[in-house]
């Protein structure tokens, strides 16, 4: 589980980051799935950009992510989502 000063810590070094997954109108599928574990696996920090969805279905598909692919939920922004799993070798030091 991340604090709040670590969310808050990963939410700025996401600002600068472009989103790498979408999930589009088919919702969380494998496919989505297994190219946001290759994302997590190589970045760490990532965003992922929902098509569509009211606000309650984008929290939704952030819970399943996170539990899914064992990754922490650090933020959602409108249609936004962003997602950190530290790496065996982790790039990002946490305060």
């Amino acid at each position: 589980m991340l604090t709040q000063e670590q969310k808050r810590f990963l939410a700025g070094l996401a600002h600068s980051i472009d989103p790498v997954v979408l999930i589009g109108k088919n919702g969380l599928t494998d496919a989505v799935l297994k190219e946001t574990d290759a994302a997590l696996k190589s970045h760490e920090l990532i965003k992922i950009r929902v098509a569509s969805g009211e606000k309650e279905d984008r929290q939704a598909i952030l819970e399943s992510v996170c539990k899914q692919l064992t990754a922490h939920p650090v933020k959602l922004v409108g249609k936004i989502l962003v997602v950190y799993r530290r790496a065996e070798k982790p790039k990002i030091v946490l305060p």
